[in-house]
């Protein structure tokens, strides 16, 4: 597979840690410390879910290869969706108005933008579809509980788009080499420790610390399988784009991989935790730095601990 285009909308209001402070009494020194979060970013009135996915859709158009309408594969990735029928895929398919292609959207907290890949992996090897766009989009402010000491000041809102093809398309392609998911809901406390229960209240963290602990086990487990299987090691890796849930995870990870700092993408400090979009939107910020030949790996970690890692050749 092959990536032909990246895109990624961003909201135009910030929302600084002084926020919280007024409001939950936790200053910019306690957030900074637990969370190496400084900034978010947040949807403004009129914006959700399916209006960023649709702005990160377009803002990748003038570097695709080919013309819409050749797209035969739609998957969108949230847990927070606008709508629950007409879904974050069919937004997108009613904006870019590609007919009579198939169309899903999936959650798997926030691992979700690489199982949607293996998803286009799945129809590109079956021979059900040769070009897909995937569409991962988060509104985390219109589920999360401001007031919650917890985890309220976490989260930040944000899409982007892939545009991906079974066979190359232009001279600045990247190659998706593999893909590789899992779930390990049987592990710690994960069917509690991250909830979203719609009809009783928002976003809640009950069990932090359980969370953080599994996300650094299984963020560098990922990579560490994904690279073994195709005859690699960390040296062979020019970035690793962790999710982007805590700074602090993020070093562990990358202490654990054994990988310089400088290797380690981060866009939490001034994004805040974007769901399943923040690796995609961290892989859009990185791809002007990328040079012919790299290899990079996406690993993710999401609630109900789900898990996965992502491995790109330049």
């Amino acid at each position: 597979m092959y990536l032909n285009a990246i895109g990624a909308y961003l909201p135009e209001a910030i929302v600084d840690n002084q926020y919280f402070e007024e409001l939950n009494e936790l200053s910019d020194e306690w957030i900074v410390s637990r969370t190496g979060i400084r900034q978010r970013r947040k949807a403004g009135p009129g914006e959700n879910t399916q209006t960023m996915g649709i702005a990160a859709v377009q803002e990748a158009l003038d570097r695709l290869p080919y013309p819409l309408d050749e797209i035969d594969l739609i998957v969108g990735a949230t847990y927070t969706p606008h709508d629950t029928i007409v879904t974050l895929g069919h937004a997108i398919q009613h904006a870019i108005q590609v007919h009579d292609i198939p169309v899903v959207t999936i959650s798997a907290a926030c691992s979700s933008l690489v199982n949607a890949v293996e998803i286009v992996q799945g129809y590109f090897a079956l021979g059900k579809a040769s070009k897909a766009l995937v569409v991962a989009s988060e509104h985390n402010t219109a589920y999360n509980i401001e007031t919650d000491p917890k985890s309220g000041h976490l989260w930040g809102d944000g899409a982007c788009a892939l545009f991906i093809s079974r066979e190359p398309q232009a001279e600045g392609d990247i190659r998706i080499v593999d893909v590789l998911t899992g779930g390990a809901a049987t592990r710690g406390k994960a069917t509690e420790s991250v909830t979203l229960k719609m009809q009783e209240r928002g976003i809640i963290m009950p069990n932090g610390r359980d969370v953080f602990i599994h996300a650094c086990q299984y963020m560098p487990k990922a990579t560490l399988d994904l690279l073994e299987r195709n005859r690699l090691t960390v040296a062979d890796v020019q970035y690793v784009i962790p999710h982007q849930a805590n700074l602090r995870i993020t070093n562990n990870v990358a202490e654990t991989l054994q990988l310089p700092a400088e290797k380690a993408v981060s866009n939490v400090e001034y994004l805040g935790n974007t769901g399943c979009a923040g690796c995609g939107i961290g892989l859009w910020e990185k791809k002007g730095d990328l040079q012919k030949g790299q290899k990079v790996v996406l690993t993710v970690f999401g609630g109900g601990y789900s898990y996965g890692a992502m491995l790109l050749q330049v």
